[in-house]
């Protein structure tokens, strides 16, 4: 993560790019907001918003359903893809009651994220992973930083959450989905919760505060090989890098906010 004496997260809005993305990322969530839809059928396109970015997210993780099977099933407790999807569903609910706590306690928000997700309770569930402890996570292959590194990183985050910055939504959001994708920090389901973190910081920081534009969806339809390229720019550390994540993460927003303007447009038709 690059640094700055008061204010790393800001430091980062100003990398070439980034300001653009930014723009690009505000203006186009504003267009769906205020289409006529929104204002008598927003909890229609959020529930269909979280349905979706559900069904994304766990694309990411190995767990490429269609779209009607996800909203056909009603038991996850099958397979681990099933379980997966499962898995996915129960965080897009659960992350709309984590708000408030969010900018006081991330690491509580975070525990939980994980426990809600593996939804049992295993040693490891609900707590950052220990010296030992084998880690479960399809997709991402970067090295895995140890246990110790994964503890002072997680509070180096907590500190940027609760001391609050002045860098926009996108850039935290990014920052937040990035880290947590490095380190890992739990036995299963990190990539999962990275991407539900990424997601309450778009509805918290008042960016997208109806939960209307799913940006797992964006991560997932330029496809895992693309996801995976973007992210190794956030590893490498470097300014170029980084801004080429959170770019990437800015067009994640966009392409989410194409989805629920078509779930808006068929709503109008009647369609759904």
């Amino acid at each position: 993560m690059s640094t700055h004496a008061s204010d790393p997260l800001a430091a980062l809005a100003s990398l070439p790019g980034v300001p653009d993305a930014v723009d690009s990322v505000r203006k186009a969530v504003d267009r769906v907001y205020g289409h006529r839809v929104m204002r008598r059928r927003s909890n229609k396109v959020s529930s269909e918003a979280a349905l979706r970015g559900a069904r994304a997210s766990a694309a990411l993780s190995g767990a490429d359903w269609a779209l009607e099977e996800v909203r056909r099933r009603s038991d996850f407790s099958g397979d681990a893809q099933a379980r997966t999807v499962g898995a996915a569903l129960r965080l897009g609910v659960e992350v709309g009651q984590l708000l408030s706590i969010w900018r006081q306690s991330p690491l509580r928000v975070l525990a939980r994220l994980h426990l809600v997700a593996a939804g049992d309770a295993a040693r490891s569930v609900g707590r950052p992973r220990q010296a030992g402890e084998v880690v479960e996570e399809p997709l991402i292959v970067a090295p895995l930083p140890d246990a110790a590194e994964v503890a002072a990183r997680l509070d180096g985050l907590a500190e940027l959450i609760v001391g609050g910055t002045s860098a926009p939504a996108l850039v935290t959001a990014s920052v937040v989905h990035g880290e947590l994708l490095a380190l890992r920090p739990f036995t299963t389901y990190s990539g999962l919760v990275a991407r539900a973190a990424e997601r309450l910081v778009l509805i918290g920081s008042g960016l997208d505060p109806k939960a209307i534009c799913p940006a797992e969806v964006g991560h997932a339809e330029p496809g895992r090989a693309a996801y995976v390229a973007a992210f190794e720019g956030y590893l490498s550390g470097t300014p170029e890098g980084m801004a080429r994540w959170i770019a990437h993460c800015g067009r994640a927003v966009e392409l989410g906010v194409r989805e629920s303007t078509a779930v808006c447009e068929a709503l109008q038709r009647g369609a759904a």
